[in-house]
């Protein structure tokens, strides 16, 4: 599997898959699957607690720490994919719809090269 030629609902059944067969519906309910994605957020940002800003760009050079950054997002992805098949949320909609907002709301040629 690839970003290039996976497709979420792929993905989506994957989780799924792997769910059922440990029979895990009934633990994986949105209040619980909601914090499971903040509590892999917050050990995601652990890597990067204290770096400063010119240390960032050697985060990608250090395998250890890369293999275990990877793994933190594969977590908040996962359990990002089973909320939505929780929540019976096409993923790709949404981020198309929400991305529509973002758009309308920061026009390019306003916020170009502008963090605030």
């Amino acid at each position: 599997m690839n970003d290039a030629t996976t497709t979420v609902n792929e993905l989506k059944l994957l989780m799924a898959r792997f769910v059922a067969e440990r029979e895990w519906e009934k633990f994986h309910d949105a209040k619980n699957l909601s914090a499971s994605i903040a509590i892999e957020a917050a050990e995601l940002m652990e890597h990067f607690q204290w770096l400063r800003s010119e240390e960032l760009a050697a985060v990608k050079d250090d395998t250890t720490t890369m293999i275990a950054i990877r793994e933190e997002i594969a977590d908040i992805a996962a359990y990002v994919l089973s909320f939505a098949n929780q929540m019976g949320i096409d993923l790709a909609s949404a981020i198309e719809e929400k991305m529509k907002k973002n758009t309308a709301k920061y026009p390019a040629d306003k916020f170009r090269g502008k963090s605030r």
